[in-house]
């Protein structure tokens, strides 16, 4: 009896260890990003470590394509961001997704940058496009620039 009683107690703690690990990480082991930190390891590879090997990671093959092409941060911001900044910090602006999260696996993202353009402070912000392939979130559209917030 002191056997079975033992058994039961111990069969959920398993479950509950085998559910709390299952979806957390990729195959290599490495924690799932959200969204939100896609979107800003993009940014901060492009803006701050100007690393742009670094970028494509978080990009898809489209994507990837066009930032290698440009080789060097300063001409990804340029040419496909439209906007060149030194000294940005960021943080995410916006995101359309709730609750729900783990239901959808397309969400839109707008990233708010602070930082110096021509020397000035200059305030702007960038929308793009994430889908979820797999558990993995990537980028696949950076959506046209809706116009200045403030310079």
């Amino acid at each position: 009896m002191l056997k079975k009683i033992t058994l039961i107690k111990l069969l959920p703690l398993c479950l509950l260890f085998l559910l709390s690990a299952c979806g957390q990480s990729n195959e290599l082991g490495e924690p799932q990003l959200t969204p939100e930190q896609v979107s800003l390891g993009f940014f901060e590879a492009i803006y701050v470590d100007r690393d742009v090997d670094k970028a494509k990671k978080f990009v898809s093959a489209d994507i990837w394509d066009v930032i290698d092409h440009y080789h060097i941060a300063s001409a990804v911001q340029r040419n496909v961001l439209g906007l060149s900044m030194k000294q940005v910090t960021m943080s995410i602006d916006e995101i359309d997704i709730d609750f729900f999260r783990k239901f959808t696996d397309d969400v839109t993202v707008i990233v708010k940058m602070q930082g110096l353009k021509g020397g000035q402070k200059w305030i702007d912000d960038r929308t793009i496009r994430l889908h979820k392939k797999g558990n993995t979130w990537i980028i696949v559209e950076i959506l046209p620039e809706k116009g200045r917030i403030e310079g």
